[in-house]
């Protein structure tokens, strides 16, 4: 059996879950926000900061250095 792993399966489950009822422009919407930012959020979940070194005490204050 394959794996789903289909907007049009799991968003209607999770609101569901939160007792959400949702009529197919929601659901269209969610699903088009869906496609904008799971690539990109995908991206930054990938990305390797291993070699960037840690901030040491920053002054949240100011703006970062350059």
């Amino acid at each position: 059996m394959e794996a789903a792993n289909s907007q049009d399966d799991f968003i209607p489950a999770g609101l569901a879950a939160f007792g959400v009822v949702a009529d197919e422009i929601e659901l269209a919407v969610i699903g088009a926000a869906y496609r904008l930012f799971w690539p990109p959020i995908l991206e930054l979940i990938a990305l390797d900061t291993s070699q960037v070194p840690a901030e040491r005490n920053p002054d949240l204050s100011q703006a970062p250095p350059r």
